[in-house]
Parts: structure tokens; sequence; C-alpha cells
């Protein structure tokens, strides 16, 4: 993240997003696909780190292979072969991101779920000031439930921040400016939507 100054002299805080320039590598149609669709590829690689029938696939788009397929619905009319930049944003809109955010590994229920602990040290406690505590019930039903927040894997998921307005475009690099902060590490690759 990094921030901006506003006309108004406000520091605006803001993420910056190297969107493009994506190739069109396939268009899906109702009558061939069921659905309507376009695929978008991203983030160029050699063929060696591509399998073949990805090969045959940008052959057939005309482009060379890239790493990341993202689809569509939602797009205006785009042939095989064309090319996608951040010129189609512009400032003022409002797009929605997504990505899969940072992974934290596995977290007890304090850093996962927010409990506070089972209390302070007195009364012959001494070691499970960070543990969930009681579990529920004994004999009936004789199961943890489904949902009961306990420690587990955090982090890792597929998030989406909505509304978040786009402060600058600037085409000659492919990069625009989102206020706020979008999920994932740095270098993450990440879907946006207007």
């Amino acid at each position: 993240m990094t921030s901006v100054y506003s006309a108004e002299g406000k520091n605006i805080p803001c993420t910056v997003i190297e969107a493009g320039p994506c190739v069109v590598t396939q268009i899906r149609t109702v009558e061939k696909d069921t659905y309507d669709a376009v695929q978008l590829a991203y983030d160029e690689t050699t063929e060696k780190h591509a399998t073949r029938s990805l090969l045959g696939h940008f052959k057939k788009a005309g482009t060379t292979p890239k790493r990341k397929l993202v689809e569509f619905d939602e797009m205006p009319e785009l042939n095989l072969g064309d090319t996608v930049t951040v010129d189609m944003f512009t400032e003022e809109d409002w797009v929605d991101v997504s990505g899969i955010s940072k992974g934290h590994g596995f977290q007890g229920v304090v850093k996962r779920h927010g409990f506070g602990g089972v209390g302070g040290q007195t009364h012959g406690q001494h070691n499970r000031a960070r543990k969930p505590g009681s579990l529920g019930a004994s004999s009936y039903p004789s199961r943890v439930f489904k949902g009961k927040r306990l420690p587990g894997r955090m982090g890792g998921d597929q998030v989406k921040v909505t509304n978040l307005k786009v402060l600058k475009v600037i085409p000659e690099n492919n990069l625009i400016l989102v206020k706020g902060s979008v999920p994932g590490a740095k270098g993450a690759y990440l879907t946006i939507e207007k």
C-alpha cells in the first residue's frame, strides 16, 4: 500500500495494481458452452512452464503462453486475440477486487477468532490462558458441533473487497490506484470487476 494526496490536500491510503495487458484467449457462447463469458490471460511465461494443452490454447488465440486465466461474464464485445488494458477504467470508477488472502498457518482461538482466553492466572490455572475453554455438552451429543470456533488454518481464503474507488489510472505502465487495501500478499494475482 501507499498513499496519495487529493486536490484538497487530504492523505488517502491506496493500493497500486498492475492490471494488464490481458489477452482474450477464448470466447464462450451459449450455443457452444451453455453460457456467455470472455476468458482473459495475464502474466507471460515461457513455453517450458506451460502444458501442451495450454500451448495449443494460446496458439489458437495467437498469443504467447500466460500464467493466469480468468473468465468474466460481463465484458464489452471482444474478439479472440484482443488486448484489454487499464484504459477501460476511469477515475472515479467503483470496482470490486477479489483474491486469495494472506495465509497465517495454524492459529489458536485467540488470534483466529478473538477469544479472550480463560481469564487470569489464579485458581490453579497455570497453562491454559489462551485455550478455548469448555467445548460443550458431555454424554449427549458426544461430539463437537460443526462450525464450532476452534484452532485451525487461518487465511488463504478467497476474499472479495467491494466498492473500491479508482483514484488514478496510469495507462503507460498499466497501473491503477484504488482507495484502500486489497486481499493477498505483494505480487499476488487479483481479479478486478467494474
